[in-house]
């Protein structure tokens, strides 16, 4: 997948990445490099954290298990 991500030099010189199309996925490094880095983690925990959302949700509604489809 790809994402686009903003990448901005804070007051205390770190390196903020931020991810628009994911709102609160917003990671930071000393450089571009480690921030970028952090980002893709980020990336990754974000969307391990809201398909477990999803895979609750759909656990109360429907007694059906889920099938894992890797990207």
């Amino acid at each position: 997948m790809i994402f686009h991500i903003t990448l901005e030099k804070a007051e205390d010189g770190w390196f903020v990445a931020e991810v628009p199309a994911l709102p609160g996925c917003v990671s930071q490094g000393k450089d571009e490099q480690e921030a970028l880095t952090n980002v893709k983690e980020a990336i990754t925990a974000w969307l391990w954290a809201e398909d477990q959302k999803a895979i609750s949700a759909l656990a109360s509604v429907r007694n059906i298990e889920p099938i894992v489809v890797a990207v």
